[in-house]
């Protein structure tokens, strides 16, 4: 419901047509039940049971980091290693002082937001992270500032203040020849989400947030990688290498005459290359291909899932591919590809791994049942899947 409302919400193809990469977009109330997602008491909670080492979980006041000697205390185990213990009087003293909180990458530690990033890895087609923000004044944590990446922000609770001011370089990258020029004076929205808004920026807009209603605040930042013209360049660089003459060692030493011939040759391949209609589909489905999403074990079954139907599966990455092909004798196949890896099914196996595509935990007998599929032969699918990486099984009683 809410993982689906936020593409929903979005807009979804109308999104991508006209606001992707272009121009911020507010969406009041979109997510109905955004505490299911965290709360307060999650993030207690991964503070209490987990080591959070900086960057992990850190502080920021003044567009600084807080050193977390002010607000941790160094442990010694008895085989001399050394952790940080949060002193919680002491982070209540920064927290109150006018610092955010930061949990990096909760994607990889609290399952509902894992599930809300692969979701929108699989409608976005990129790698997301999530981060949660917490702050309780209307100190700026971070100043105002631009990121090398789009973002989908989720309040969660409370209210936070945001003014947006436009871009003041075409999309900055995190390596850069130049840095954006000030922001405006003026701000070009100046907006308080509540709980259930949804924010969209592009890369590159210059924001300044605050908890500078009277309440706590804490929101989701999801933030999208992008995918630019030097990763385009880079990768088909890498698929060029097939061919003998990008191989060949560079005529450096050889006649004028000679590197002239050499240029041109490697200007026809590069060109023949861009004029592929195909280009960035290739580029785009070599991406998927690569995402190693978020491996998940798949304890205490080591090397075949069992054939129970309360079984519970989920693919562990947003971006597998399933399509139509034919293997090396010419036989139909359904081909996955996830994780780094490929696998060709039966095409009677099209329907189960349609349904893991949808994203969630599945029952095994309903990957089963409705398709025909005996539950001995999908609990072979599930552990081939499981094998590569691209899923994961847990027991049903939860």
């Amino acid at each position: 419901m809410t993982l689906v409302s936020i593409a929903e919400r979005l807009g979804q193809e109308d999104f991508l047509a006209r606001s992707l990469h272009r121009d911020y977009v507010l969406v009041r109330g979109a997510v109905a039940e955004p505490g299911a997602l965290v709360s307060f008491g999650t993030v207690n909670d991964l503070i209490a049971t987990h080591r959070l080492e900086p960057p992990r979980l850190r502080l920021s006041a003044d567009a600084e980091m807080v050193p977390q000697h002010r607000y941790a205390v160094p442990v010694v185990t008895r085989r001399h290693t050394v952790w940080q213990r949060i002193h919680t009087a002491e982070l209540h003293q920064q927290l109150a002082k006018g610092a955010s909180l930061v949990l990096d990458a909760i994607d990889e530690l609290h399952e509902p937001i894992a599930e809300l990033a692969q979701h929108l890895e699989g409608w976005l087609r990129t790698r997301v992270q999530v981060n949660a923000y917490a702050s309780w004044t209307a100190s700026e944590g971070f100043g105002t500032h631009w990121d090398d990446h789009d973002v989908i922000v989720v309040q969660i609770d409370g209210s936070k203040r945001w003014r947006l001011f436009s871009p003041t370089r075409t999309a900055p990258l995190y390596k850069d020849t130049a840095e954006p020029n000030p922001p405006p004076e003026q701000p070009l929205a100046d907006v308080v989400l509540h709980p259930g808004d949804l924010l969209y920026l592009p890369r590159g807009w210059w924001h300044a947030v605050s908890a500078d209603q009277g309440t706590a605040s804490l929101h989701l930042t999801c933030g999208l990688t992008p995918h630019t013209g030097a990763d385009l360049v880079g990768w088909l660089s890498e698929d060029l290498r097939s061919r003998d003459r990008i191989r060949t060692d560079l005529p450096l030493h050889a006649t004028p005459a000679e590197r002239a011939a050499y240029l041109t040759e490697l200007r026809t391949l590069v060109l023949d290359a861009l004029d592929d209609p195909t280009l960035l589909d290739r580029f785009a489905a070599a991406r998927d291909a690569e995402d190693p999403g978020r491996p998940r074990p798949s304890l205490p079954h080591l090397t075949e899932v069992p054939a129970r139907a309360d079984l519970q599966v989920r693919l562990t990455t947003g971006r597998a591919r399933l399509t139509d092909a034919r293997d090396d004798d010419g036989q139909q196949v359904a081909r996955f590809t996830a994780a780094g890896q490929e696998i060709d099914f039966a095409p009677a196996v099209t329907p189960l791994l349609h349904q893991l595509l949808c994203g969630g935990w599945h029952p095994l007998a309903d990957l089963a049942h409705p398709d025909g599929i005996s539950l001995a032969d999908a609990a072979a699918i599930v552990t081939e899947l499981v094998r590569i990486q691209a899923a994961s099984v847990r027991d049903g009683a939860r």
